[in-house]
């Protein structure tokens, strides 16, 4: 962690004191091309080759580590119990944007999932035909017409924006990972799914970025369509 911290510190300060021109400061706050508002390119920028490092020669080895030692079965198991443990996430999203059929069947496929899927273990939901209707705070946001505001790139998490980050904040309440004492065992829970969710395609990032000729507007905006993409479904 102190490493990460130093790399992060270390590059931000790169970036403290540019030499720019009145052109540059316009291109840093608007990117004309993309149509797209971005007062913290500069540092939008920077953090991605951050995260670029520590997903290409952290994060990915360590997936294919984790992928060669645990076997796929396990780590689908333990994936359907992650995912079976954020159903309040997904439950109270879909009410608050009115999907009330979409949050009953969410409730069944909980149910389903806990009593014959032993606690989450396995997808039993699937043999009833019940879907998972995947929605967060910030797609609840946006339904109700919220902007989603510049782009924002964080340590690790990567691209956002500040709709979906207070959207982040909003859904920490309803994980509940949350609320596992102490702290740091919370988040290393949260870390060991991350991976675990990672390990499933170790070479996803790596194929993900492999046509980019600039790598942090194509993540941006790929993320921005995404999200919006997943609001208007």
């Amino acid at each position: 962690m102190r490493i990460l911290l130093a790399i992060f510190f270390s590059t931000l300060l790169a970036f403290a004191n540019p030499s720019t021109n009145e052109a540059d400061e316009f291109d840093v706050e608007f990117d004309a091309k993309a149509n797209t508002f971005d007062p913290l390119s500069g540092y939008n920028r920077v953090m991605t080759n951050v995260n670029d490092f520590i997903y290409s020669n952290m994060l990915t080895p360590a997936a294919k580590g984790y992928a060669y030692v645990v076997p796929e079965p396990a780590r689908t198991a333990i994936s359907n119990f992650f995912d079976n443990l954020m159903f309040p996430i997904r439950f109270v999203n879909n009410v608050l944007q009115l999907k009330f059929q979409n949050a009953g069947e969410e409730t069944l496929r909980f149910l389903a999932n806990t009593i014959i899927g032993f606690g989450g273990l396995t997808d039993g939901a699937k043999y009833y035909g019940l879907k998972e209707y995947d929605e967060d705070l910030g797609q609840t946001l946006g339904y109700w017409g919220v902007g989603n505001g510049f782009h924002i790139v964080w340590p690790i998490l990567g691209p956002s924006n500040l709709r979906d980050t207070a959207g982040m904040v909003g859904d920490y309440f309803a994980n509940p990972i949350s609320y596992v004492k102490p702290r740091e065992l919370s988040i290393g829970i949260g870390a060991f799914k991350y991976l675990n969710d990672f390990s499933h395609d170790p070479t996803a990032y790596d194929k993900l970025k492999k046509d980019a000729i600039d790598l942090y507007p194509f993540l941006r905006d790929g993320y921005e369509q995404r999200r919006e993409h997943l609001i208007k479904e």
